[in-house]
């Protein structure tokens, strides 16, 4: 009874397996090349659109709007408006006044003077220059900063653009790995079925007995396992690229899984112009640059400023007659230049501060530069030794992959022929299988290590894919 539960668990498991392969089988997946997946990375990837923004805003800032060498022009203009009522009195004061029609002269005080809402309205517009002839050379040396900071956006934008490339080409490759194994188990299983069915028939026949049946049952079953745990690794990373491509995560696609690796004779070349192209070693360079025109920028606190001021201004004033004026209209027009000369002889000793933290900065700097170089080497160093080592590595496997396909295939006609026993014969096929996943992991281990040769000597984006 137990074992006839255990036959009917394997073949639910083989039905399972069964119906997931033949659904997966049915995806229209569309080949994703390398070509493809780097431009799509390019196109789309959020932390090199957000590097690419960086450089834009880098760019502006040395755009000769933001240097400091164009003058600055503004308009001014106004308006005012005034109501006013008064009323004068004169206590005391006397007039002689003659009433109509008569001839009489009447001493009598003066009378008051009312003005209700008499108008006052003034009007103003300017135009004022002002231009910095001379700043110390401030501007000058800060220009060129900027310059230098976008070259360093620049720079990091490329670091960030490496890095991507290389987390989307070992993503990349785990798919390709991946998917051979896939290939390679599904080989197995169906090896393992005929297995099944040779078994099957011999029993029947009286050849073997029940045994024979279940432990070949239960290989499939494993083998089956294998291969069900395999293909959701797949699915899972292929998710994990579509991220990187943003792309649906459900998108489906196979991958190439062809490899080739550079010549020896360009890995030399790339090798002795590492020094030049490695992109942390050339950010480092334009950062003592930039701390060098820290310095000359801070410097510019010891010279003098000169600046050019120009304003051209029209006035009215439209004045309401009064107790003892008529009312009047007055337009102005004024145009005035002038020179500014100003010179900070002593500040507290702020410019002397800066310039002495400039420099230290600088020597800081120099100093991460000769650290950073003695890293970049090593690093190199270790990364050459990876990449023969690995190379080493896969030529061995493939050559195991070649010996254990003649043991295996040796193995399977003397299995037939009821030479070796079941258990010999599965080895051999354990050990195939062991041996051709192996070398796909040498294989993309190498081509993964070349990579990173690539990215320490700064030509990962100089090469075909």
């Amino acid at each position: 009874m137990k074992n006839i539960r255990n036959c009917k668990k394997y073949r639910y498991i083989l039905q399972l397996v069964f119906f997931l392969f033949f659904a997966l089988g049915n995806l229209n997946a569309q080949k994703l090349t390398k070509q493809e997946a780097l431009r799509l990375a390019l196109e789309n990837n959020f932390g090199i659109l957000i590097a690419t923004n960086n450089i834009e805003i880098a760019k502006n800032n040395k755009n000769i709007l933001n240097s400091g060498y164009l003058p600055s022009l503004a308009l001014s203009a106004g308006a005012n408006y005034q109501s006013t009522s008064s009323n004068t009195s004169f206590p005391g004061v006397l007039q002689e006044f003659v009433p109509e029609g008569t001839t009489d002269t009447i001493i009598r005080p003066r009378p008051d003077i009312e003005i209700l809402g008499a108008e006052t309205q003034r009007y103003n517009a300017g135009l004022n220059l002002n231009y910095t002839l001379f700043d110390g050379l401030g501007r000058f040396y800060n220009y060129k900063r900027l310059k230098e900071q976008y070259n360093l956006t620049e720079l990091q934008a490329r670091e960030t653009i490496e890095n991507t490339v290389l987390q989307l080409f070992s993503v990349y490759y785990e798919i390709a790995r991946l998917s051979e194994n896939v290939d390679i188990l599904e080989q197995t299983l169906r090896i393992s079925k005929e297995r099944v069915s040779r078994a099957n028939y011999q029993f029947e026949y009286g050849q073997n007995t029940k045994l024979n049946v279940l432990n070949a049952e239960v290989d499939v079953a494993n083998d089956s396992i294998n291969l069900l745990n395999t293909r959701q690794q797949l699915i899972n990373t292929k998710r994990d690229l579509n991220i990187l491509l943003v792309n649906e995560l459900e998108d489906q696609f196979s991958v190439d899984t062809t490899v080739s690796f550079i010549s020896k004779l360009e890995v030399d070349g790339f090798l002795e112009t590492s020094v030049e192209n490695n992109v942390t070693l050339l950010q480092n360079k334009t950062n003592i640059r930039i701390s060098d025109y820290d310095i000359k920028v801070s410097k510019s606190g010891y010279l003098p400023t000169i600046g050019l001021t120009g304003s051209y201004g029209w006035n009215e004033n439209r004045n309401p007659p009064s107790a003892f004026f008529p009312g009047n209209i007055a337009d102005t027009y004024t145009l005035a230049a002038g020179v500014t000369l100003s010179w900070n002889l002593f500040d507290g000793g702020g410019t002397i501060t800066r310039v002495k933290n400039a420099k230290i900065a600088l020597d800081n700097q120099e100093l991460v530069q000769a650290q950073v170089e003695q890293q970049v080497k090593r690093d190199i160093a270790n990364a050459l030794g990876n990449y023969e080592n690995r190379l080493s590595i896969y030529d061995i496997q493939q050559q195991n992959v070649l010996t254990n396909q003649n043991n295996f295939d040796r193995s399977r006609e003397r299995f037939k022929l009821g030479q070796i026993t079941s258990i010999e014969f599965r080895q051999a096929q354990i050990n195939l299988i062991n041996a051709q996943t192996n070398k796909n992991l040498a294989k993309y281990d190498a081509k993964l290590a070349e990579l990173q040769l690539l990215q320490l000597t700064g030509q990962l984006l100089n090469v075909e894919f």
